[in-house]
């Protein structure tokens, strides 16, 4: 029997209430592993996660091989697999061996996504617990290529500076690829599949990780939430608040049917969980299908394009709408479209109206309405890839500067 008190001091844990400590205490399923026993291996596909309550388990990278590597020591409390979620293919990215006979609780991808639903703030803490562990491995790796410095000093001094180099060249980019991960593994993996209509979405980041993200979040049979948005800031660390929203976004799309009021409830969450002064734009649609309706609310993003299959522009009114994460009460531009038979929705990020070419010159809407006109009858990805293909070949040589996001609705 698991001890809630004792679970409760668990400092991932810490924060939940007493009910949720009850609940998952009573709820998961218990193993026992002997000692020297593999819970899991590196490379190995598991969508599985377990809560250490007793013994050591010992971490390592490339086990059983000759660059086997011991990464750390998890005791009581720790939370065990959680990586798995962030590989596009849910494998493991370390093999665990128990170093002494252990006492664990099992939880499911399920029952995770469900404790993340109920409890948005754990996956803050989630996250505070992931990035601890990255600094913990950085800090072993550092070590160990210094230790190897120090070997090979005399004999190859005149590398000195680019071997300090290349340590710090490694560690971004094993921080850059762990962000990409957690990025990819959030949005989407697969587009709906609903009569009548027809979806495509691509989302390009300036660098290897951005700030911008789209979701599709199935409700009920009838309807669904369409996002897009786009975090203040590139790189890991817009990276890390994106991925904060979209669980916010979830979680509170189930419990609340206005759109407005998912933006100015998650506004209110991430005023209590926001220190970096980021903030996220994000236009917020849900879509009956069985209506062909179009319920929006608006926080200082891109307005939609809205155009008929000949080509014919769909005007529409909209007002104003300000950003969320930094403002107590910002104001939403909230209203309604009517999606007719052979129309195409079109939403997208300010990285495709605000690309410029060689000379400065934005891409901007008029260019972007032309490209949406060109691929009408063509599938939702088709346009969506087209766009995408009309954006490089306008930049040229031009670095992207800001991240890019795409998402057609095609209604057939």
């Amino acid at each position: 029997m698991v001890d809630e008190e004792r679970f409760s001091q668990f400092p991932l844990f810490s924060a939940l209430p007493q009910s949720e400590i009850r609940h998952l205490t009573s709820s998961l399923q218990t193993r026992y592993v002997k000692q020297g026993v593999l819970l899991f291996e590196e490379g190995e596909e598991g969508e599985n996660y377990f809560i250490l309550l007793d013994g050591e388990v010992e971490i390592f990278k490339a086990l059983g091989t000759g660059d086997e590597r011991l990464l750390g020591v998890r005791q009581a409390g720790s939370f065990l697999g959680e990586m798995s979620l962030f590989s596009p293919d849910n494998r493991h990215t370390a093999s665990v061996k128990a170093r002494t006979p252990v006492r664990l609780l099992e939880m499911t991808k399920d029952d995770l996504e469900r404790l993340l639903a109920r409890r948005p703030k754990f996956a803050l803490e989630l996250m505070r617990t992931l990035s601890q562990r990255l600094d913990e491995s950085e800090d072993l790796t550092i070590r160990d290529l210094r230790r190897k410095n120090r070997e090979l000093i005399k004999a190859y001094k005149e590398l000195e500076a680019a071997q300090a180099l290349l340590i710090e060249q490694e560690r971004l980019k094993r921080e850059l690829e762990l962000a990409r991960q957690i990025q990819e593994s959030i949005l989407p993996r697969v587009l709906p599949g609903i009569p009548c209509f027809d979806f495509g979405a691509k989302i390009e980041p300036m660098a290897q990780v951005g700030g911008d993200f789209y979701d599709f979040i199935h409700l009920d049979e009838n309807k669904i939430a369409i996002v897009v948005g786009d975090v203040s800031d590139h790189g890991v660390p817009a990276a890390l608040f994106m991925a904060l929203t979209v669980t916010l976004l979830r979680a509170e799309s189930q419990r609340l049917d206005n759109p407005g009021d998912v933006l100015r409830t998650v506004n209110h969450h991430l005023l209590g969980m926001n220190e970096t002064g980021m903030f996220v734009t994000i236009f917020y649609g849900l879509l009956d299908c069985a209506k062909r309706e179009f319920r929006y609310a608006r926080a200082g993003h891109e307005p939609p394009i809205l155009m008929t299959l000949n080509g014919e522009n769909i005007p529409f009114e909209y007002s104003a709408g300000q950003l969320i994460g930094i403002l107590q009460d910002p104001v939403l531009d909230e209203g309604t479209l009517s999606l007719t038979p052979d129309s195409v929705l079109l939403l997208f990020s300010d990285g495709v109206t605000e690309a410029n070419d060689q000379d400065g010159v934005l891409f901007g809407q008029g260019r972007l309405k032309t490209a949406l006109q060109i691929r009408c009858h063509h599938s939702a990805q088709d346009i969506c890839d087209h766009i995408w293909d009309e954006l490089q070949a306008y930049r040229g040589e031009t670095v992207q500067h800001d991240d890019v996001t795409i998402v057609t609705v095609k209604v057939l």
